[in-house]
């Protein structure tokens, strides 16, 4: 019996062994893939620190010092906020950031929405409105705002000169206090509609047909179809193009340093260009980073009401992550 225990315990042996060495096989490839994987990671994650994470904290650092890149950064505390409650041009300019946030982005998600309905459609040559709506989206903002102004020119300027046709006489545009920041939006949605219009189509073309047969067969009206179907089904598209548009808009700058470059009289400075007035040209880098963090705040606050809200019209949020 002895004899039988030690020739069992002995085949056992060799089992044991390919077990351990497939476990020591398999742990070195598994480390080799989390190596390799690190690897690809680090560029991305260098860039990240040095350019993003290395700065957002330095800004936290300068907005508490006065600091104009001629001397060395001293603390001042909370000074550079005390400034900013009695700047005129900063609540100038925060109210310029609000009145272009919120009349660009109803109105060009308004526009974007129709568009994707209208060229929701299977119809000869489609592809090709559809490239048409979205190429303004990758022109470079510079250069679409250059043409744009030149566009907005009272005496010279393409609008004007069709309006003169009818006979009328068509304002200054970009040189008036009352139409330059309706310019300016006239502008950003030209060129932004695009991104929209292509995010709400692909949100449009994931409704399934059987909820539009079903609901034609029910005696649904066009509007009604539109009101039951398409709103609730095309909410988690519309929620995210709120979002990012929101964020983008708030944090615009290209547009109003190209087109108007704050003018006339500040009617077109928003925040992002006075932080980069401050910082840059009058080298107070601890006011601009203060003006910074408000930016940084207010789109914080406005993605996290956002987020709360979609809880109560979004369909398909999840609500159990509380």
């Amino acid at each position: 019996m002895a004899a039988n225990l030690a020739s069992t315990v002995g085949n056992q042996r060799p089992k044991r062994s390919a077990i351990a060495e497939f476990k020591r096989a398999f742990t070195g490839l598994r480390r080799g893939e989390t190596i390799a994987g690190y690897l690809f990671l680090a560029p991305n994650f260098i860039g990240f620190i040095i350019f993003l994470l290395f700065p957002i904290c330095f800004a936290f650092f300068i907005m508490l010092t006065d600091w104009s890149l001629a001397k060395p950064p001293a603390f001042v505390g909370l000074e550079n906020f005390e400034t900013m409650a009695n700047d005129r041009l900063f609540w100038k300019s925060l109210g310029n950031s609000f009145y272009y946030t919120f009349v660009a982005v109803p109105t060009g998600i308004f526009i974007a929405f129709w568009l994707a309905l209208a060229l929701n459609r299977k119809m000869r040559g489609i592809i090709f409105f559809r490239t048409i709506y979205f190429l303004p989206q990758i022109t470079l903002t510079v250069a679409a705002a250059t043409i744009w102004r030149w566009i907005y020119q009272p005496e010279i300027g393409m609008i004007n000169h069709m309006l003169d046709w009818f006979g009328i006489d068509g304002p200054k545009w970009i040189h008036d206090t009352k139409w330059a920041m309706p310019s300016v939006i006239i502008m950003s949605n030209w060129q932004g509609i695009g991104f929209a219009m292509l995010i709400l189509l692909a949100g449009l073309q994931g409704i399934p047909e059987e909820y539009y047969e079903a609901a034609s067969i029910d005696g649904a009206s066009g509007w009604q179809r539109m009101r039951y179907v398409t709103l609730p089904m095309l909410t988690p598209a519309l929620f995210f193009v709120v979002v990012t548009s929101l964020i983008g808009a708030f944090q615009s700058f290209d547009q109003f340093f190209v087109l108007t470059q704050g003018g006339p009289a500040h009617a077109t400075t928003p925040l992002t260009l006075y932080i980069f007035q401050n910082a840059f040209t009058f080298f107070k880098m601890g006011y601009g980073a203060a003006l910074a963090s408000v930016v940084f705040v207010i789109i914080l606050i406005i993605t996290v009401v956002q987020w709360r809200l979609a809880r109560r019209w979004v369909i398909g949020f999840d609500n159990d992550d509380e």
